[in-house]
């Protein structure tokens, strides 16, 4: 067995583990059952992909997203590590090869979707493979307590059966002792041993500011913190729009948002890593595997859904042990937002269920068929078709997932296919016949095999280099070639999947669990409560609250979050300077705006924290001592 320092120093250039790493890899290296908490930021992946190059054979990694699977297999591959993914977008051909690697080849790590259990062929394939761990990562998922419960993680039990010596790990970044006993139970880990890392991050300050104008709040964070960032907003045209408005007060700032191309979310994504761009504007689908260790603050401009996705964001701050801000800008109408949200994830059971027969409609397929069969699927298209609200339609089929029916994949990059129609002589004629084909026609069969006999996967632009053509000119050729019905040609297209699980039902014979809606309603309740709580929250501190909702035990205050520094100012202004201590933070405040900006009485008021009568006879003594100056428009500014 090869030594997991050498190949932590050889692959990732890293000269020690971090907190846990090392315990971790070494329980898993002993053949036990393992599970590991680590939150956000402290290395998870690596807890599986060490082990994968000491052990023989290949190490079976589940992931719940594809976007992540194709993130992770890239950096493995970078790193000359031989990994492979399957998923929903593959061809039946490429999947073939794919697991025919996994048995006969070199390849190291085998990431797929718990989807994929169920298939025959990987079933087949799975007993032929000398499989040397199972992980499993964002393990939460197999828990209905867990904040994103998918019914497929519960299918993996099943590699237990067919793999009974082989450990098994499950990693999570967030999991409460609930869920962490459903892990245990649902994978049948034999007593396997726990790693629970510290949510402790104290090199992050977590901050919530109530504020009316949140555009100038997060202004100020991005201005006064200066560096790398993240603001997290909950919808796509928000993250449009906030960038918009970032850029136009002359913030380097782009958004992202699942419902981008592959290639667009990867450009936009690349030149924030560069910091090409300061600020990346996101939804959730931003962040998760991103290996970028200099953020310095991380802003969420309307709360979170739980506890659990709050920390997880505001987690990828300060990966690099600096001080980091995490911030969260809150109001009132973000707790009645939170209420509306809950309502409109849980659409009327009989909506669902009309939603349901309307899917099978557009894509025209009758009862009893359908089932293990991919379709694109335009949710804009279907949802305008059939006259349903859009967010309805979707958070409908989210629950028709839940129930095992159906899977809405994110937006995924297809890329293009070809395959001759004609036969080798026929196209040989043709060459003969069509000289201004025939130089293209050669380029396309010496640089890819298998056409005549499946579709094939080819790359514009790599035809292009290698041909002289312009990547223009080559999709003109094969778009050319499909009308002289040389070729059959799928081009490249972005375009969200669609998995039917099982056949089409009639619609009374479908039924949606009760776990799945009415207790799933309840617990989303529960921890859409605790997320207001957090925010509204002015009396413990920041990181106790989340660490004690982790089940830590008697965590100790962090001192820096606003609620412990709040308590601090509070000490200092009942000690017998207090008065003089605040006069000269509010002078300080003041003076710290660029110049030519004034600040508003309630911007001030935020800005320095206390007994608000005791802030406004102290700014009245320093506007009447002449060391500070009110403006006409109301604006506060330093003498």
């Amino acid at each position: 067995m090869a030594d997991v320092q050498q190949i932590l120093e050889q692959y990732w250039a890293y000269p020690t583990f971090r907190p846990l790493q090392r315990e971790i890899i070494d329980s898993v290296l002993s053949g036990r059952d393992t599970v590991a908490l680590l939150p956000t930021g402290g290395g998870k992946s690596l807890t599986y992909q060490v082990p994968a190059l000491a052990l023989p054979g290949v190490t079976i990694v589940i992931t719940p997203l594809i976007a992540l699977m194709k993130d992770q297999v890239d950096a493995l591959r970078r790193r000359r590590i031989n990994a492979v993914a399957i998923h929903s977008a593959m061809s039946a051909r490429e999947i073939d090869i794919a697991l025919d690697n996994c048995v006969y080849g070199d390849v190291k790590l085998l990431y797929i979707a718990p989807e994929r259990i169920d298939t025959r062929i990987f079933h087949a394939r799975v007993r032929k493979m000398e499989v040397s761990l199972v992980a499993v990562d964002e393990a939460h998922c197999i828990s209905e307590w867990g904040y994103d419960f998918r019914p497929a993680y519960l299918k993996i039990s099943r590699l237990r059966e067919w793999l009974p010596d082989t450990p098994f790990l499950a990693v999570t970044a967030t999991a409460t002792a609930l869920v962490l006993e459903d892990i245990t139970r649902h994978l049948k880990l034999d007593e396997p041993r726990i790693y629970r890392g510290s949510f402790a991050r104290p090199n992050i300050r977590f901050v919530v500011r109530r504020c009316e104008n949140k555009l100038d709040q997060m202004l100020r964070i991005i201005r006064g913190v200066g560096g790398s960032g993240i603001v997290y907003a909950r919808t796509r045209k928000a993250t449009e729009d906030l960038a918009a408005q970032l850029q136009a007060e002359g913030v380097r700032a782009d958004f992202y948002h699942a419902g981008l191309g592959f290639r667009l979310r990867a450009a936009k994504q690349e030149a924030w890593l560069r910091d090409e761009v300061q600020v990346m504007v996101a939804t959730n689908a931003f962040g998760m595997g991103i290996d970028k260790a200099d953020v310095r603050f991380v802003v969420h401009d309307q709360i979170p859904a739980s506890l659990e996705a709050y920390y997880q964001e505001a987690g990828r701050a300060g990966r690099d042990g600096a001080p980091s801000y995490a911030v969260l800008l809150y109001n009132e109408m973000d707790s009645m937002a939170a209420r509306r949200r809950i309502e409109t994830e849980y659409p009327p059971l009989e909506t669902v269920k009309k939603v349901y027969e309307a899917i099978f409609n557009y894509l025209q397929i009758p009862i009893g068929g359908g089932r293990e069969t991919v379709h694109d699927f335009d949710l804009s298209d279907f949802s305008t078709r059939f006259k349903f609200y859009s967010l309805t339609a979707f958070n409908a089929i989210k629950l028709l997932e839940l129930n095992g029916y159906m899977t809405l994949t994110d937006l995924l990059d297809n890329p293009t296919r070809i395959m001759f129609r004609m036969s080798r002589e026929e196209l040989y004629r043709l060459q003969v016949d069509r000289t201004d084909l025939d130089s293209f026609l050669r380029i396309l069969l010496r640089l890819y095999t298998g056409l005549f006999t499946e579709f094939v996967v080819v790359d514009e632009a790599y035809i292009a280099r290698m041909s002289g053509y312009t990547e223009r000119r080559v999709s003109e050729l094969l778009y050319q070639l499909s009308v002289m019905h040389v070729i059959r040609y799928i081009p490249r297209r972005s375009s969200p999947l669609l998995i039917l699980q099982e056949e089409r039902l009639p619609i009374e014979d479908v039924v949606i669990a009760p776990a799945t809606y009415h207790r799933r309603r309840e617990m989303e309740e529960l921890r859409s409560a605790a997320m207001v709580e957090y925010a509204e929250n002015d009396s413990q501190c920041r990181s106790v609250f989340l660490r004690e909702y982790f089940d830590e035990q008697e965590p100790e205050p962090c001192g820096v979050c606003d609620v412990c520094l709040s308590r601090r100012r509070e000490d200092m202004y009942r000690s017998s300077d207090a008065y003089g201590a605040m006069r000269q933070e509010l002078l300080q405040v003041l003076t710290s705006q660029p110049q030519g900006r004034s600040m508003t009485l309630r911007a001030l008021m935020a800005a320095v924290p206390g007994r608000p009568m005791m802030v406004l006879t102290q700014l009245r003594r320093l506007l009447a001592e002449g060391k500070a100056r009110q403006l006409p428009d109301g604006g506060l500014v330093a003498e």
